[in-house]
């Protein structure tokens, strides 16, 4: 069965949103934690080694009251049991989405067309598992009977950023193999990564559903190419191993098929970390941290299917970003965490939201009459103090930021934690609280003072967990995931169709043609220019 639908815009909660919103719009948070000493206690939530403090919001409590009724009333929680149980919530495409059955316990049952899909995981996890260990250990080597020392993930999207944010953020958990990441088309791209490289120390997998994909096997043709340099065509075998649906294709570009991991139609490419794209995470970091990453989801996953709205992490924050979107107007949302390692998050949750619910057609195939998609950015702190905190402080734009920060470091430095996470604590309170003149004080040049003054009421959640592990990766992944559903959800889209990506690669694979055919496409004038000129300095 596929969602239901309905324009939240018609809910009764909908429009008590809107003459609430009229009436609250001009307050100010700090008058409420004036008013409320408990504001702070009330709006944030304890879940394992998570606490979520949401009071920093432009919210109050009769707010969350009417965001949750309005979740009653599009029926999310009909919604949240078709996504776990396997129905085809992806219509346009006509398929389920069940990447949380990937991190579900051995001993779960996840029905798929009738088949519980469970022992078909366990076994791949299984494959998995030995196939890391025995690359880790030296147990499985090189044409020329060397170990491997250098681990080239080449796919891009879902097949690239999930894997290559991972495997950067659980950097500190990783082993002797440096692992690298091919991805643009872009020529000089590989071949950077190539000139680094030893050919005979070298494994290579190639992540491509379809093992069709323009830019993956592109990269892995060059690859290839430049391996059979100092290797024979039936090294290939020994050196590349591919993660595919398409098995005939990956064996006939020479890899093994006991090498060929399976991937499955259920599993959206934006979501397939969690899959055998996952490979290359269990090879970087060991598949025991890998495994943990997924219960670590896993809990999540059960934090979000069973508890009640108002304490749900993912539903709260979904929640909180339709009243900035849809109410408030504010266009985008940034990510900001307190952690060098989650350098790439803001990154991967770009594409996971962007890609997802970048939609304006409604689940009736009708255009929306709302806001749907959040424009997601951000860099860690304190980085990006440095960079687009002055546009967040005292610019024109509304930007509700999340605040991601752990109470430990990895490596002990308690000085060096101490100062970012004044920082972390700072920001927050000075984007709720602004600078007034009794704060700018006494100076002695009074024209000055305008523009050392600015409002607060700045709105921002912070997530504070205790350490960055690989479970608590896996936790914080899934909750972002969560919230992208719900919101999918509210905005009655569907999120997990990609019709806007593919149209730009079948006018490409038109283009592409034209440099090497005498084919008379038409183009706009403009493109047709360019094109044209482009040709000139082939």
């Amino acid at each position: 069965m596929s969602l239901k639908s309905k324009n939240p815009t018609n809910t009764i909660a909908w429009k008590k949103l809107k003459t609430h919103f009229e009436a609250i719009k001009n307050e100010h948070m700090s008058d409420w934690f004036k008013t409320n000493s408990k504001r702070a206690i009330e709006m944030s939530l304890q879940w394992d080694d998570f606490f979520l403090d949401f009071s920093k919001n432009r919210i109050n409590s009769e707010t969350l009251s009417l965001l949750q009724d309005l979740a009653e009333e599009i029926d999310l929680s009909d919604a949240i049991s078709k996504y776990f149980n396997g129905d085809k919530i992806n219509k346009t495409e006509d398929r389920a989405v069940l990447h949380t059955a990937l991190r579900s316990p051995k001993d779960a049952k996840v029905l798929y067309e009738g088949v519980n899909i469970i022992p078909e995981i366990s076994e791949v996890k299984s494959k998995i598992n030995l196939f890391s260990k025995a690359v880790i250990d030296g147990e499985i080597k090189g044409f020329t009977n060397k170990s491997f020392t250098d681990i080239v993930n080449v796919g891009i999207g879902g097949s690239d950023l999930g894997p290559s944010m991972v495997v950067d953020a659980l950097s500190y958990y990783g082993n002797h193999l440096k692992v690298h990441f091919v991805s643009n088309v872009d020529g000089d791209h590989v071949n950077e990564v190539l000139k680094t490289l030893n050919p005979e120390t070298s494994l290579f997998v190639i992540v491509s559903k379809t093992f069709t994909t323009q830019e993956t096997i592109s990269n892995a043709t060059t690859i290839k190419r430049w391996f059979l340099q100092k290797a024979a065509p039936c090294d290939v075998a020994k050196q590349f191993v591919a993660v595919s649906t398409n098995i005939k294709k990956a064996k006939s570009f020479g890899i093994d098929t006991q090498n060929i991991f399976p991937m499955w139609d259920w599993v959206g490419g934006r979501f397939s970390l969690w899959s055998s794209v996952g490979l290359t995470i269990s090879l970087a970091v060991g598949f025991e941290h890998y495994e943990a990453m997924l219960k670590g989801a896993g809990k999540m996953d059960v934090h979000f299917k069973e508890t009640s709205f108002e304490k749900n992490i993912p539903v709260l924050l979904a929640l909180i970003g339709i009243w900035y979107n849809n109410f408030f107007k504010a266009e985008s949302e940034a990510i900001v965490p307190y952690t060098q390692y989650l350098n790439q998050f803001a990154t991967y949750l770009q594409q996971a939201s962007m890609e997802s619910n970048g939609k304006a057609t409604d689940r009736n195939g009708n255009k929306v009459n709302y806001q749907t998609g959040n424009i997601i950015w951000g860099e860690p702190g304190t980085n990006s103090q440095h960079a687009f905190f002055q546009l967040i402080h005292q610019g024109t734009k509304l930007i509700p930021a999340d605040f991601i920060g752990f109470s430990k470091s990895l490596y002990g430095n308690k000085d060096h934690q101490d100062k970012l996470m004044s920082n972390f604590f700072a920001q927050t309170e000075a984007l709720l609280t602004g600078n007034t003149k009794e704060i700018v004080g006494e100076v002695s040049d009074l024209s000055i003072i305008p523009y050392k003054i600015f409002e607060g009421n700045r709105p921002t959640n912070t997530l504070f967990i205790e350490k960055l592990t690989p479970e608590s990766l896996g936790k914080l992944i899934a909750m972002y995931e969560h919230k992208i559903f719900v919101q999918g959800v509210i905005w009655n889209i569907f999120s997990y169709d990609q019709f806007g990506v593919e149209l730009g690669k079948n006018l490409a694979d038109k283009i592409l043609k034209e440099f090497h055919e005498d084919l008379d496409i038409k183009h706009d004038s403009s493109t047709e220019n360019l094109i044209q000129r482009y040709k000139s300095f082939r």
